[in-house]
Protein backbone atom coordinates (compact mmCIF):
# COMPACT_ATOMS: atom_id res chain seq x y z
CA UNK A 1 0.00 0.00 0.00
CA UNK A 2 1.30 3.46 -0.90
CA UNK A 3 0.28 5.85 1.86
CA UNK A 4 0.65 9.63 1.82
CA UNK A 5 0.41 11.27 5.23
CA UNK A 6 -0.56 14.93 5.38
CA UNK A 7 0.37 15.78 8.95
CA UNK A 8 2.46 17.93 11.23
CA UNK A 9 5.64 15.91 10.84
CA UNK A 10 6.86 16.92 14.30
CA UNK A 11 3.83 15.40 16.03
CA UNK A 12 4.47 12.33 18.22
CA UNK A 13 0.99 11.14 17.23
CA UNK A 14 1.76 11.25 13.52
CA UNK A 15 5.21 9.76 14.07
CA UNK A 16 3.72 6.76 15.88
CA UNK A 17 1.46 5.98 12.92
CA UNK A 18 4.12 6.51 10.27
CA UNK A 19 6.72 4.50 12.17
CA UNK A 20 4.47 1.45 12.29
CA UNK A 21 3.58 1.50 8.59
CA UNK A 22 7.05 2.46 7.37
CA UNK A 23 8.52 -0.60 9.09
CA UNK A 24 6.21 -2.98 7.25
CA UNK A 25 5.42 -3.70 3.64
CA UNK A 26 3.98 -0.27 2.92
CA UNK A 27 5.47 2.66 1.02
CA UNK A 28 5.15 5.74 3.22
CA UNK A 29 5.31 9.33 1.97
CA UNK A 30 5.09 12.41 4.18
CA UNK A 31 3.84 15.90 3.41
CA UNK A 32 4.37 17.95 6.55
CA UNK A 33 2.73 21.29 7.30
CA UNK A 34 5.74 22.18 9.47
CA UNK A 35 9.46 21.85 8.71
CA UNK A 36 10.69 18.60 10.21
CA UNK A 37 13.30 15.86 9.89
CA UNK A 38 11.79 12.69 11.39
CA UNK A 39 13.97 9.65 11.96
CA UNK A 40 11.82 7.38 9.82
CA UNK A 41 12.18 5.24 6.73
CA UNK A 42 10.22 7.34 4.25
CA UNK A 43 9.83 7.04 0.50
CA UNK A 44 9.68 10.84 0.30
CA UNK A 45 9.41 13.91 2.52
CA UNK A 46 7.96 17.24 1.45
CA UNK A 47 7.11 20.35 3.45
CA UNK A 48 4.03 22.39 2.53
CA UNK A 49 3.71 25.08 5.24
CA UNK A 50 0.10 25.77 6.13
CA UNK A 51 -1.54 28.20 8.58
CA UNK A 52 1.82 29.88 9.18
CA UNK A 53 3.54 26.62 10.13
CA UNK A 54 6.80 27.81 8.66
CA UNK A 55 6.68 31.07 10.57
CA UNK A 56 5.96 29.31 13.86
CA UNK A 57 8.82 26.91 13.33
CA UNK A 58 11.29 29.70 12.56
CA UNK A 59 10.13 31.58 15.65
CA UNK A 60 10.69 28.52 17.85
CA UNK A 61 14.33 28.35 16.75
CA UNK A 62 15.24 31.81 18.01
CA UNK A 63 18.19 31.35 20.33
CA UNK A 64 18.36 32.48 23.92
CA UNK A 65 14.69 32.02 24.78
CA UNK A 66 14.47 28.36 25.71
CA UNK A 67 13.41 27.36 22.22
CA UNK A 68 10.33 29.58 22.27
CA UNK A 69 10.01 32.30 19.66
CA UNK A 70 9.00 35.88 20.30
CA UNK A 71 5.41 35.20 19.18
CA UNK A 72 4.99 32.32 21.64
CA UNK A 73 6.50 34.29 24.51
CA UNK A 74 4.52 37.49 24.03
CA UNK A 75 1.16 36.38 22.65
CA UNK A 76 -1.10 34.23 24.90
CA UNK A 77 -1.96 30.80 23.56
CA UNK A 78 -5.65 31.69 23.19
CA UNK A 79 -4.83 34.70 21.06
CA UNK A 80 -2.44 32.67 18.91
CA UNK A 81 -5.15 30.06 18.33
CA UNK A 82 -7.73 32.70 17.39
CA UNK A 83 -5.26 34.35 14.99
CA UNK A 84 -4.70 31.06 13.18
CA UNK A 85 -8.43 30.33 13.06
CA UNK A 86 -9.12 33.62 11.28
CA UNK A 87 -6.04 33.86 9.06
CA UNK A 88 -4.93 30.25 8.65
CA UNK A 89 -7.55 29.41 6.00
CA UNK A 90 -6.13 32.17 3.78
CA UNK A 91 -2.94 30.10 3.36
CA UNK A 92 -4.78 27.00 2.14
CA UNK A 93 -5.41 27.64 -1.59
CA UNK A 94 -1.73 28.10 -2.50
CA UNK A 95 -0.67 25.21 -0.28
CA UNK A 96 -3.37 22.99 -1.82
CA UNK A 97 -1.99 23.63 -5.31
CA UNK A 98 1.43 22.48 -4.12
CA UNK A 99 -0.05 19.38 -2.50
CA UNK A 100 -2.10 18.54 -5.60
CA UNK A 101 1.11 18.48 -7.63
CA UNK A 102 2.74 16.13 -5.12
CA UNK A 103 -0.28 13.82 -5.16
CA UNK A 104 -0.07 13.58 -8.96
CA UNK A 105 3.63 12.79 -8.63
CA UNK A 106 3.37 10.21 -5.82
CA UNK A 107 0.10 8.53 -6.93
CA UNK A 108 -0.81 7.22 -3.46
CA UNK A 109 -3.46 4.61 -2.78
CA UNK A 110 -4.51 6.43 0.37
CA UNK A 111 -4.13 9.98 1.68
CA UNK A 112 -4.34 10.13 5.47
CA UNK A 113 -4.72 13.63 6.91
CA UNK A 114 -4.36 13.88 10.67
CA UNK A 115 -6.75 16.48 12.19
CA UNK A 116 -9.22 18.60 10.30
CA UNK A 117 -7.58 22.01 10.76
CA UNK A 118 -5.53 22.41 8.79
CA UNK A 119 -4.20 19.18 7.31
CA UNK A 120 -7.63 17.76 6.47
CA UNK A 121 -8.67 21.05 4.90
CA UNK A 122 -5.45 21.13 2.86
CA UNK A 123 -5.87 17.56 1.59
CA UNK A 124 -9.56 18.00 0.75
CA UNK A 125 -8.87 21.15 -1.27
CA UNK A 126 -5.98 19.45 -3.08
CA UNK A 127 -8.04 16.40 -4.02
CA UNK A 128 -11.16 18.32 -5.02
CA UNK A 129 -14.01 16.08 -6.18
CA UNK A 130 -11.78 13.22 -7.31
CA UNK A 131 -12.66 9.84 -5.79
CA UNK A 132 -9.07 8.63 -6.13
CA UNK A 133 -6.96 8.41 -4.14
CA UNK A 134 -9.10 7.61 -1.14
CA UNK A 135 -8.89 10.17 1.65
CA UNK A 136 -9.05 9.38 5.35
CA UNK A 137 -9.11 12.07 8.03
CA UNK A 138 -8.30 11.63 11.71
CA UNK A 139 -10.41 13.84 13.94
CA UNK A 140 -8.51 15.15 16.95
CA UNK A 141 -10.20 15.91 20.22
CA UNK A 142 -11.06 19.57 19.66
CA UNK A 143 -11.62 19.67 15.89
CA UNK A 144 -15.40 19.82 16.31
CA UNK A 145 -15.78 21.21 19.81
CA UNK A 146 -13.26 24.09 19.58
CA UNK A 147 -12.22 24.83 16.00
CA UNK A 148 -15.18 24.00 13.75
CA UNK A 149 -17.39 26.88 14.88
CA UNK A 150 -14.60 29.32 15.70
CA UNK A 151 -15.19 31.36 12.54
CA UNK A 152 -17.63 31.12 9.60
CA UNK A 153 -14.80 30.04 7.29
CA UNK A 154 -13.64 27.31 9.68
CA UNK A 155 -17.20 25.96 9.74
CA UNK A 156 -17.41 25.90 5.93
CA UNK A 157 -14.07 24.15 5.60
CA UNK A 158 -14.87 21.62 8.31
CA UNK A 159 -18.10 20.67 6.57
CA UNK A 160 -16.25 20.39 3.26
CA UNK A 161 -13.71 17.97 4.75
CA UNK A 162 -16.32 15.75 6.38
CA UNK A 163 -18.36 15.51 3.19
CA UNK A 164 -15.29 14.89 1.02
CA UNK A 165 -13.55 12.10 2.93
CA UNK A 166 -14.02 8.41 2.21
CA UNK A 167 -13.46 7.39 5.83
CA UNK A 168 -13.12 8.75 9.33
CA UNK A 169 -10.90 7.91 12.30
CA UNK A 170 -11.61 9.37 15.74
CA UNK A 171 -10.22 8.70 19.18
CA UNK A 172 -13.62 8.78 20.91
CA UNK A 173 -17.18 7.76 20.08
CA UNK A 174 -18.35 11.32 20.71
CA UNK A 175 -16.58 12.58 17.59
CA UNK A 176 -18.20 9.94 15.38
CA UNK A 177 -21.54 11.23 16.62
CA UNK A 178 -20.54 14.88 16.10
CA UNK A 179 -19.28 14.12 12.58
CA UNK A 180 -22.80 13.22 11.51
CA UNK A 181 -23.89 16.77 12.38
CA UNK A 182 -21.25 18.07 9.97
CA UNK A 183 -22.39 15.95 7.04
CA UNK A 184 -20.75 12.56 7.59
CA UNK A 185 -22.88 9.69 6.39
CA UNK A 186 -22.96 6.54 8.48
CA UNK A 187 -22.58 4.44 5.33
CA UNK A 188 -18.91 5.39 5.06
CA UNK A 189 -16.31 3.49 7.11
CA UNK A 190 -15.42 4.87 10.54
CA UNK A 191 -13.28 3.60 13.38
CA UNK A 192 -12.52 4.64 16.96
CA UNK A 193 -8.92 4.05 18.01
CA UNK A 194 -6.56 5.97 20.31
CA UNK A 195 -5.29 8.92 18.31
CA UNK A 196 -1.63 8.36 19.06
CA UNK A 197 -1.75 4.77 17.87
CA UNK A 198 -1.98 3.41 21.40
CA UNK A 199 0.39 3.04 24.32
CA UNK A 200 3.79 1.45 23.79
CA UNK A 201 4.10 -0.93 26.72
CA UNK A 202 7.89 -1.11 26.46
CA UNK A 203 8.06 2.63 27.26
CA UNK A 204 4.98 3.35 29.39
CA UNK A 205 4.62 0.88 32.25
CA UNK A 206 4.21 1.15 36.05
CA UNK A 207 6.97 0.86 38.63
CA UNK A 208 6.08 -2.52 40.10
CA UNK A 209 8.34 -1.84 43.07
CA UNK A 210 6.03 0.94 44.29
CA UNK A 211 2.41 -0.24 44.16
CA UNK A 212 0.29 2.51 45.63
CA UNK A 213 3.35 4.77 46.15
CA UNK A 214 3.17 5.75 49.82
CA UNK A 215 2.86 9.44 50.77
CA UNK A 216 3.50 11.18 54.10
CA UNK A 217 0.80 12.96 56.12
CA UNK A 218 1.97 16.40 54.98
CA UNK A 219 2.36 15.30 51.37
CA UNK A 220 5.98 14.22 51.72
CA UNK A 221 6.87 12.45 48.51
CA UNK A 222 3.63 13.39 46.73
CA UNK A 223 4.22 14.32 43.09
CA UNK A 224 1.57 15.78 40.80
CA UNK A 225 2.18 16.17 37.06
CA UNK A 226 0.38 18.37 34.55
CA UNK A 227 1.60 17.02 31.18
CA UNK A 228 -0.63 19.13 28.91
CA UNK A 229 1.60 22.15 28.30
CA UNK A 230 -0.05 25.37 27.11
CA UNK A 231 -3.06 24.86 24.86
CA UNK A 232 -6.08 27.03 24.24
CA UNK A 233 -8.42 24.39 25.68
CA UNK A 234 -6.42 23.50 28.83
CA UNK A 235 -7.36 25.53 31.90
CA UNK A 236 -3.91 26.08 33.30
CA UNK A 237 -5.24 29.17 35.04
CA UNK A 238 -7.38 26.91 37.24
CA UNK A 239 -4.49 24.47 37.71
CA UNK A 240 -2.05 27.12 38.94
CA UNK A 241 -4.70 28.57 41.25
CA UNK A 242 -5.31 25.07 42.64
CA UNK A 243 -1.66 24.59 43.59
CA UNK A 244 -1.66 26.91 46.66
CA UNK A 245 -4.97 25.37 47.78
CA UNK A 246 -3.31 21.95 47.82
CA UNK A 247 -0.21 23.31 49.56
CA UNK A 248 -2.32 24.80 52.36
CA UNK A 249 -3.24 21.28 53.47
CA UNK A 250 -0.34 19.23 52.15
CA UNK A 251 2.62 21.66 52.05
CA UNK A 252 5.22 19.09 50.98
CA UNK A 253 3.47 18.27 47.68
CA UNK A 254 5.44 19.02 44.52
CA UNK A 255 4.12 19.81 41.05
CA UNK A 256 5.84 18.99 37.76
CA UNK A 257 4.90 20.77 34.52
CA UNK A 258 6.63 19.54 31.33
CA UNK A 259 6.64 21.80 28.26
CA UNK A 260 6.12 24.92 30.37
CA UNK A 261 9.69 26.17 30.77
CA UNK A 262 9.91 29.76 29.55
CA UNK A 263 6.14 30.24 29.25
CA UNK A 264 5.61 33.84 30.33
CA UNK A 265 2.13 33.26 31.74
CA UNK A 266 3.27 30.28 33.78
CA UNK A 267 6.11 32.31 35.27
CA UNK A 268 3.67 35.07 36.16
CA UNK A 269 1.33 32.66 37.92
CA UNK A 270 4.19 31.06 39.84
CA UNK A 271 5.27 34.48 41.10
CA UNK A 272 1.74 35.74 41.78
CA UNK A 273 0.76 32.69 43.85
CA UNK A 274 4.12 32.32 45.59
CA UNK A 275 4.52 28.67 44.58
CA UNK A 276 8.02 28.68 43.09
CA UNK A 277 9.31 26.42 45.89
CA UNK A 278 6.81 23.68 45.00
CA UNK A 279 6.66 23.66 41.20
CA UNK A 280 9.05 22.71 38.42
CA UNK A 281 8.49 24.16 34.94
CA UNK A 282 10.32 21.75 32.65
CA UNK A 283 11.19 21.97 28.94
CA UNK A 284 9.68 19.63 26.38
CA UNK A 285 10.46 16.02 27.30
CA UNK A 286 11.15 12.96 25.17
CA UNK A 287 8.74 10.04 25.37
CA UNK A 288 11.16 8.09 27.57
CA UNK A 289 11.60 11.09 29.85
CA UNK A 290 7.83 11.49 30.10
CA UNK A 291 7.48 7.83 31.01
CA UNK A 292 10.03 8.23 33.81
CA UNK A 293 8.17 11.28 35.12
CA UNK A 294 4.82 9.46 35.05
CA UNK A 295 6.28 6.49 36.90
CA UNK A 296 7.53 8.79 39.65
CA UNK A 297 4.28 10.73 40.04
CA UNK A 298 1.13 9.89 41.95
CA UNK A 299 -1.42 12.08 40.20
CA UNK A 300 -1.71 13.29 36.59
CA UNK A 301 -3.87 16.38 36.02
CA UNK A 302 -5.56 17.15 32.68
CA UNK A 303 -7.78 20.24 33.17
CA UNK A 304 -9.09 20.45 29.61
CA UNK A 305 -12.43 21.80 28.42
CA UNK A 306 -12.18 20.35 24.90
CA UNK A 307 -10.62 16.96 24.27
CA UNK A 308 -10.84 13.58 22.67
CA UNK A 309 -8.66 10.95 24.33
CA UNK A 310 -5.39 12.67 25.30
CA UNK A 311 -2.36 10.49 24.67
CA UNK A 312 -0.71 11.81 27.81
CA UNK A 313 -3.72 10.66 29.83
CA UNK A 314 -3.45 7.08 28.55
CA UNK A 315 0.32 7.09 29.01
CA UNK A 316 0.00 8.38 32.58
CA UNK A 317 -2.60 5.72 33.37
CA UNK A 318 -0.32 3.05 31.90
CA UNK A 319 2.49 4.18 34.22
CA UNK A 320 0.33 3.98 37.33
CA UNK A 321 -0.60 7.65 37.73
CA UNK A 322 -4.03 8.41 39.11
CA UNK A 323 -5.87 10.63 36.57
CA UNK A 324 -7.68 13.83 37.56
CA UNK A 325 -9.26 15.27 34.43
CA UNK A 326 -11.92 17.60 33.12
CA UNK A 327 -15.44 16.21 33.27
CA UNK A 328 -16.16 16.09 29.55
CA UNK A 329 -17.98 13.51 27.46
CA UNK A 330 -14.97 12.01 25.70
CA UNK A 331 -13.09 11.29 28.92
CA UNK A 332 -16.07 9.48 30.42
CA UNK A 333 -15.36 6.85 27.75
CA UNK A 334 -12.19 6.01 29.70
CA UNK A 335 -12.65 7.18 33.28
CA UNK A 336 -15.28 5.91 35.67
CA UNK A 337 -15.23 8.45 38.51
CA UNK A 338 -13.95 7.11 41.84
CA UNK A 339 -13.15 3.78 40.18
CA UNK A 340 -10.11 4.57 38.00
CA UNK A 341 -9.87 8.37 38.22
CA UNK A 342 -11.71 11.55 39.10
CA UNK A 343 -13.51 13.94 36.75
CA UNK A 344 -14.06 17.55 37.85
CA UNK A 345 -15.00 20.96 36.53
CA UNK A 346 -11.71 21.97 34.83
CA UNK A 347 -12.53 25.65 35.32
CA UNK A 348 -12.71 25.34 39.12
CA UNK A 349 -9.47 25.64 41.11
CA UNK A 350 -11.29 24.38 44.22
CA UNK A 351 -12.62 21.29 42.44
CA UNK A 352 -9.17 20.51 41.03
CA UNK A 353 -7.52 21.00 44.42
CA UNK A 354 -10.05 18.79 46.22
CA UNK A 355 -9.61 16.01 43.64
CA UNK A 356 -5.81 16.20 43.84
CA UNK A 357 -5.95 16.09 47.65
CA UNK A 358 -8.33 13.16 47.64
CA UNK A 359 -6.09 11.23 45.26
CA UNK A 360 -2.99 11.98 47.34
CA UNK A 361 -4.62 10.97 50.61
CA UNK A 362 -6.38 7.79 49.43
CA UNK A 363 -3.66 5.26 48.65
CA UNK A 364 -6.18 2.40 48.38
CA UNK A 365 -8.12 4.27 45.70
CA UNK A 366 -4.91 4.93 43.78
CA UNK A 367 -3.89 1.27 43.99
CA UNK A 368 -7.30 0.04 42.79
CA UNK A 369 -7.20 2.54 39.93
CA UNK A 370 -3.68 1.47 38.98
CA UNK A 371 -4.77 -2.16 38.64
CA UNK A 372 -7.96 -1.22 36.77
CA UNK A 373 -6.11 1.06 34.36
CA UNK A 374 -3.44 -1.53 33.63
CA UNK A 375 -6.16 -3.90 32.42
CA UNK A 376 -7.95 -1.12 30.53
CA UNK A 377 -4.83 -0.05 28.63
CA UNK A 378 -3.95 -3.65 27.78
CA UNK A 379 -7.45 -4.32 26.45
CA UNK A 380 -8.15 -1.10 24.55
CA UNK A 381 -4.96 0.86 23.93
CA UNK A 382 -1.96 -1.43 23.43
CA UNK A 383 0.08 -0.04 20.53
CA UNK A 384 0.56 -3.14 18.38
CA UNK A 385 -3.09 -4.12 18.67
CA UNK A 386 -4.28 -0.58 17.86
CA UNK A 387 -2.02 -0.28 14.83
CA UNK A 388 -3.02 -3.72 13.62
CA UNK A 389 -6.63 -2.50 13.72
CA UNK A 390 -5.53 0.63 11.83
CA UNK A 391 -3.92 -1.52 9.13
CA UNK A 392 -7.13 -3.51 8.74
CA UNK A 393 -9.11 -0.29 8.58
CA UNK A 394 -6.87 1.08 5.81
CA UNK A 395 -7.60 -2.02 3.74
CA UNK A 396 -11.31 -1.69 4.44
CA UNK A 397 -11.22 1.94 3.24
CA UNK A 398 -9.48 0.96 0.00
CA UNK A 399 -12.03 -1.78 -0.72
CA UNK A 400 -15.09 0.25 0.26
CA UNK A 401 -17.59 0.53 -2.57
CA UNK A 402 -15.72 -1.82 -4.90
Amino acid sequence: MRILYVVDGRSPIALNWMRYFSQGEHEVHLVSTYPCSPDLRLASLHVVPTAFGGVVERESRVEGNGGRGLLRRLVPVGARTALRQWLGPLTLPAAARDLAGLIRQIQPDLVHAMRIPYEGMLAALALGESSRPRMLVSVWGNDFTLHARATPRMAILTRMVIRRVAALHADCQRDIRLASRWGYTGQKPAVVLPGGGGVQADIFYPDERQPGKRIGDRGEGALVINPRGFRAYVRNDAFFRAVPLVLERMPATRFICPAMAGETQALRWVEAFGIGHAIDLLPQQTRHEMADLFRGCHVAVSPSTHDGTPNTLLEAMACGCFPVAGDIESLREWINPRVNGLLVDPRSPHALAEAILRAIQDSEMRLRAQRHNARLIAERAEYKWVMGEADRFYRRVLSYGE
